[in-house]
């Protein structure tokens, strides 16, 4: 380990804390143990460590909000969860979360001592890797949130073409960020001073469309009461961005053709030719080239335009990146509507990150905006969800569920004791491990084989049932 290895411990329980850190007491590496959520936050925003030992429970708050707390970081320790409380479930949160691994007490000092070391040369290698690539780890960019690893690929893009000339076409579903790409592009380039004119193709009757880009002369249409400039000549020096070009008219896109090429235009009702200096950006959420196939598109136009690509990935491809666009949201919307809102509840991450999100950034928006609107709170749970995602809990969330059934079953079913025994009696001396056993199978039986069901009235996990029941066997 290097001199500046550091690692952090999150463990509540002073007498566990002090068993781990005498396991990693020969570890050439500092150690810091904090006891709460909110401790831990402090110490790494003072000292990120190279390693995070995190606790699941902790008395202030999940070890999992920590862990979503670090998404929106600049810095990334390697982080090993550790719980008495393991499942499944919780690791794969814990993984979707960014935790590499996962140890269930009771351990040993060695099976500690393996994942930090493997933890701390993982943390090396993505120190070595970020020193060739500095900004490999940024969380935001130009008006986009996001760190993760198809969001770098595009920031990457945006400053690599934003000092040329050459035109960019934008693809990407609905709600993406096509026009903040194209602004990204604007202000990282040598126009970011000059005008940026965003033309939305879509939205404007095709009638209208030629006067929009072109402008027109007095008179030159029922209406057209004085002179006008078009977007083509408001973005002279700068950046013209034309939105959902796949919308527009055919003949329209032949004097665009001839406009992109030359720099020359005519308003309409006009005989006069225009000159202007113009960064061409354009963007479509359809397949450029299918629409050309179709006959919707001009191929030279598409040629002319397709000069560099840039493709901006749904949200749902997105990884953690929704958790962390909707912190922001819920940030920004909390302070607009006066509402006290803070954090996500953690069933609340895991409906934002298992959702689709077919309508992308723009409906993660209106959600987080109907969610202020309508309900307050300092924390968001499942019950402030608008009436779309509240449908789909048991899809988006089936260990819920799981769970009520097993609350209800267990309000209902009788309470599970061992049998009294007559005054007097004296129960004979047995083997911990069979005592163990005995109140197992009890429980077991008791719940007619439902394993779960008896984990949760034994209060462990049902891995751990499942573990002693396969070390019976052996032992059989």
């Amino acid at each position: 380990m290097g001199r500046n290895d550091s690692i952090l411990l999150v463990e509540d329980s002073d007498s566990l804390a002090a068993v781990y850190q005498a396991y990693l007491a020969d570890e050439p590496a500092q150690l810091t143990r904090v006891a709460s959520g909110e401790a831990a936050i402090r110490a790494m925003t003072d000292n990120p460590p190279s390693v995070l030992l995190l606790d699941l429970k902790l008395p202030d708050m999940s070890g999992l909000d920590v862990l979503q707390w670090l998404n929106g970081q600049r810095f990334e320790p390697v982080v090993i969860m550790i719980t008495a409380h393991g499942s499944i479930d919780v690791a794969v949160d814990a993984m979707r979360l960014g935790a590499i691994d996962f140890l269930e007490k009771p351990f040993d000092g060695a099976r500690l001592h393996v994942t930090v070391r493997n933890a701390m040369k993982l943390s090396r290698l993505q120190n070595l890797v970020e020193g060739y690539e500095a900004d490999s780890a940024r969380s935001s960019f130009q008006g986009f949130i996001g760190g993760s690893l198809v969001m770098q690929q595009v920031y990457k893009m945006i400053e690599a073409v934003a000092p040329s000339k050459a035109t960019v076409f934008i693809t990407g579903e609905s709600g993406t960020g096509k026009e903040v790409c194209a602004e990204a592009i604007h202000k990282q380039g040598p126009r970011a001073n000059k005008p940026f004119i965003a033309l939305n193709c879509g939205a404007i009757p095709k009638e209208l469309m030629e006067s929009e880009i072109f402008g027109h002369v007095k008179g030159a249409f029922t209406g057209a009461q004085r002179e006008r400039k078009g977007a083509a000549s408001l973005a002279d020096g700068g950046t013209l961005f034309l939105d959902e070009i796949g919308e527009m008219d055919m003949d329209l896109q032949t004097k665009l053709l001839r406009f992109v090429q030359t720099g020359r235009f005519q308003r309409v009702g006009g005989s006069a030719e225009e000159t202007v200096d113009v960064r061409f950006l354009c963007a479509t959420n359809r397949d450029p080239w299918q629409e050309v196939q179709a006959g919707r598109f001009r191929e030279d136009l598409y040629y002319r335009l397709y000069v560099v690509p840039i493709h901006l990935p749904p949200l749902r491809d997105r990884g953690q990146d929704v958790l962390a666009v909707g912190q922001m949201l819920l940030n920004q919307y909390a302070k607009d509507e006066g509402k006290k809102f803070r954090r996500f509840g953690h069933d609340v991450k895991l409906v934002l990150s298992r959702y689709q999100w077919p309508g992308n950034v723009r409906e993660l928006q209106n959600v987080v905006r109907n969610i202020c609107v309508l309900n307050d709170g300092e924390q968001v749970t499942v019950e402030h969800l608008p009436q779309n995602l509240c449908a789909q809990l048991d899809e988006l969330l089936p260990e819920r569920e799981l769970s009520g059934e097993l609350e209800f079953e267990i309000e209902q079913t009788p309470e599970f004791v061992i049998e009294e025994q007559p005054q007097g009696f004296v129960r004979p001396i047995q083997a911990l491990w069979l005592t163990e056993r005995q109140a197992i199978e009890q429980a077991i039986d008791h719940c007619d084989g439902n394993i779960p069901k008896a984990a949760e009235l034994l209060e462990v996990s049902p891995s751990t049932i499942y573990r002693k029941k396969q070390s019976w066997e052996q032992m059989e």
